[in-house]
């Protein structure tokens, strides 16, 4: 050390400390409303309010230090920002009122996620726990009350948000789409159809029907409008080649589609007459729609007009309805159904 200089003592470990945390402090008071912004989002409902003080204390978890005064004017701030947040003389503090979603809706969202059996597991206990960060954590313990997802039938296939990705985008494209395509065996395990070979459609639509995800697709080789279920496909790939089809869908109604489907299954597309008793009304609204024809047949009995795809589904249907409902025209589809309800009788036989 050379004669006048001063040596500098090194510092210790505290003093270090505190010198780290003088500058951690000064760091985060800059996302001081910030901070106040997720306390209200988080802690503050119609139930549970906070005082300046309260809302003070809270800052200092995130290591920042604040007066009465600047919380007022942080208030004003984040209020002018949009937050609805109003003060409460019953609670004697600030909560925040208005949110993206109320607990109505979040609970309404909770149960199709639950309901969705394409949706895995897992996803479903993803998108409940993203769904409850929109309410305080008060209101996020009764979401989490209503969960009840291990009991429900679920798709076991992950892939299945990949898929709507790739036709998402394959749509926006105008592209075609190529996939394989599996069932389940008596054993349990995925079976190829069609030994494997690839699919290739052209994508229009996606619709959820029956608690599953379809999609609505042109195929080229049979020129018809069919359907899969998304969960069902593997190994999806955009293909170069353009979406075909495009006259068949320029005024095709997918809600339409999926009323005269039944289960989803296809059949021969025809105009049936049924023959309904008046408290069967509304069941047929029900599934077909107010634009349903209807015309009064006697004092007991009704006529309905309706286009279904006739197929084994729709017969199932029908005879679910028992002796209120009678197909009385064409004469074809009343014989088929007879030779349906024989052909079941005969399996007791």
């Amino acid at each position: 050390m050379r004669k006048g200089q001063w040596k500098v003592p090194k510092q210790n470990a505290a003093v270090r400390e505190r010198v780290r945390a003088c500058m951690a402090r000064s760091s985060n008071q800059k996302r001081k409303i910030l901070y106040l912004m997720k306390i209200f989002e988080e802690r503050t409902d119609e139930e549970h309010a906070l005082s300046a003080a309260e809302l003070i204390k809270c800052l200092e978890e995130y290591q920042v230090t604040a007066e009465r005064k600047s919380i007022y004017r942080d208030i004003e701030d984040l209020q002018m920002f949009g937050m609805d947040i109003i003060k409460s003389k019953e609670k004697g503090g600030y909560y925040l009122a208005g949110r993206s979603f109320e607990l109505p809706e979040l609970k309404l969202l909770v149960d199709a996620v639950q309901a969705s059996r394409f949706i895995t597991y897992r996803k479903s206990e993803e998108l409940i726990r993203k769904l409850e960060s929109l309410a305080s954590c008060y209101n996020a313990r009764t979401l989490q009350r209503q969960v009840v997802v291990r009991d429900r039938i679920k798709t076991m296939n992950e892939s299945i948000y990949y898929n709507v990705d790739y036709i998402q985008e394959a749509m926006q494209e105008g592209r075609q789409i190529r996939y394989q395509y599996y069932e389940w065996t008596m054993q349990k395990e995925k079976k190829l159809r069609k030994d494997g070979a690839w699919y290739q459609v052209s994508p229009w639509a996606l619709t959820w029907m029956d608690e599953n995800y379809y999609l609505i697709a042109y195929e080229g080789r049979s020129g018809r409008v069919k359907h899969y279920r998304v969960d069902k496909m593997l190994k999806m790939e955009i293909s170069v080649e353009n979406r075909e089809g495009r006259e068949l869908f320029e005024d095709f109604n997918v809600a339409q589609f999926a009323r005269r489907t039944f289960g989803m299954f296809g059949g021969d597309m025809q105009t049936v007459t049924l023959c309904c008793k008046k408290h069967f009304a509304g069941i047929m609204i029900d599934r077909f729609g107010k634009d349903i024809s209807m015309r009064v047949r006697d004092e007991e009995h009704f006529l309905a007009r309706v286009e279904v795809n006739v197929s084994e589904q729709f017969f199932g249907w029908i005879a679910g309805l028992g002796s209120g409902v009678r197909i009385v025209a064409p004469k074809g589809v009343a014989e088929r159904f007879k030779d349906h309800l024989d052909l079941i009788r005969g399996g007791y036989e």
